[in-house]
């Protein structure tokens, strides 16, 4: 049945979503979440966040190791592997995720252009989606799998190109070479045993119907595999690489972008919409409050910033200042908000302090052990949690950022506990929802603005 729902899904998928142009300097693409077409999938039943959860622990277990290993690497949707897949192997399973926690744009690629769904993240560089002929294997998508032998405009890079040597920054891969073309050829894979490997490409990338980017570098999968729902692919948003999309349209737009995360389920009265916009001009979208971006060589490919306090109605926890003195990264690609378990025991104390009045606790579900019984709808007067940071920006969260409906009449508070010691935090995309996010890369500082996704 949850398969049959994604089918559906993504036919709607095809034919909704919209690009929009912002400003001459600026463009605008319409932000979907998958669980949107159905809510009742994502309020009424714990499976439908099973294979999402899943996913979120991995991605969270290798940001993680990254300080007890010293070393940076791409993580997309995990870390590489020990070892790599190799073209040609036929995998024996598809791979399809049916519980994907993250977000999608259409964009078109080539001349004339084809248009496809892909998953946005920030904490990937290289962009890539499968491409025809599927050597070994592509998983399934919604949109027709790119025919690179119909774009006018489509090219192979040689292997003695600064964009083929530029892959090992952006895959922690060393490139290779086809003998007979020359070609460069890219692997990224990933620790869940997610690949994609094929050409890097360069082709015309259409954002808006009037703005193009004529030499778009990208990867051009000829045998892909792994949880990337039912997307043609990934289109990195990180920092500090050359491949990223935001890197190569950096020098036309600017180095800077900002999105809305519209909600899982919204109400009948909010938006299933939200957007990306990238460009100087996307900052000056909503009133924003910035903090400054964190620099650790350690996460070169996220973005961090500094936790200074988390109020809980009104009142700050009883911690000391050195319990945020932790990494903390804001991203995409995880869904759950995870905290040191100096900072959310505290947070789950007050929390329940105040619910409790009302609601009688339930068992917890998953991941997620601060439940209560009743509906998301029924619950009133839910006290708003603030994360504060560096500078006076903040992140202030209504009900629909601090509770989610796990079962029929089973709310939890969205935030878990990472209890390994020097742990990161990490602001998932559930605690952003609704909420204008600016990254402005040039100068070093991420913004917050509230208001939903106008």
């Amino acid at each position: 049945m949850e398969f049959l729902w994604f089918l559906v899904f993504y036919a709607q998928l095809a034919t909704t979503f919209s690009l929009v142009q912002f400003e001459d300097n600026d463009m605008q693409l319409s932000l979907y979440h998958i669980h949107t077409i159905d809510s009742s999938q994502t309020s009424t039943s714990s499976l439908s966040f099973s294979g999402m959860f899943a996913k979120d622990k991995e991605r969270v277990r290798v940001i993680h190791s990254r300080l007890a290993n010293n070393v940076d690497i791409n993580i997309g949707h995990g870390s590489p592997t020990s070892g790599a897949p190799k073209p040609g192997g036929i995998p024996v399973q598809s791979g399809i995720s049916i519980g994907s926690g993250n977000y999608y744009v259409k964009i078109g690629l080539g001349t004339p252009a084809q248009y496809f769904s892909m998953l946005v993240d920030t904490g990937s560089s290289l962009c890539w989606l499968q491409c025809q002929p599927c050597n070994s294997y592509c998983h399934f998508q919604v949109d027709p799998i790119f025919k690179p032998s119909t774009s006018k405009t489509y090219k192979t890079l040689p292997c003695s190109s600064p964009q083929c040597s530029s892959l090992k920054n952006a895959t922690n891969n060393d490139p290779s070479c086809e003998t007979a073309t020359k070609s460069c050829l890219y692997r990224e894979t990933y620790t869940d045993s997610s690949f994609s490997t094929g050409y890097l490409s360069q082709d015309v990338l259409t954002l808006t119907p009037s703005q193009t980017l004529p030499n778009f570098v990208y990867g051009c999968g000829q045998n892909n595999l792994g949880l990337f729902g039912m997307s043609a692919g990934i289109l990195g948003l990180a920092p500090n690489d050359k491949l990223s999309m935001l890197a190569q349209l950096s020098t036309k737009y600017g180095y800077a972008f900002s999105y809305c995360l519209p909600t899982y389920a919204p109400a009948a009265n909010s938006s299933a919409e939200g957007f990306l916009s990238i460009g100087n001009s996307s900052l000056a979208r909503a009133p924003f409050k910035f903090t400054p971006m964190v620099k650790n060589p350690k996460f070169s490919r996220f973005y961090l910033l500094d936790l200074t306090s988390i109020n809980v109605a009104g009142r700050p926890l009883e911690v000391s200042a050195s319990s945020y003195k932790v990494p903390t990264v804001i991203d995409s690609g995880t869904v759950i908000t995870r905290l040191p378990m100096s900072l959310y025991e505290p947070l789950q104390n007050a929390f329940v302090k105040i619910m409790s009045r009302r609601y009688k606790q339930a068992k917890g579900v998953l991941i997620l052990d601060t439940c209560f019984e009743g509906s998301l709808e029924s619950m009133v007067a839910v006290p708003e949690i603030q994360m504060m940071f560096r500078g006076g920006a903040d992140l202030t969260l209504g009900a629909h950022n601090t509770l989610i409906e796990m079962l029929i009449g089973v709310t939890c508070l969205a935030f878990t506990g990472i209890p390994e010691p020097n742990a990161v935090a990490i602001i998932g995309n559930f605690q952003q929802q609704t909420i204008s996010v600016a990254y402005d890369v040039s100068n070093s500082r991420i913004g917050f603005a509230g208001g939903g996704c106008k």
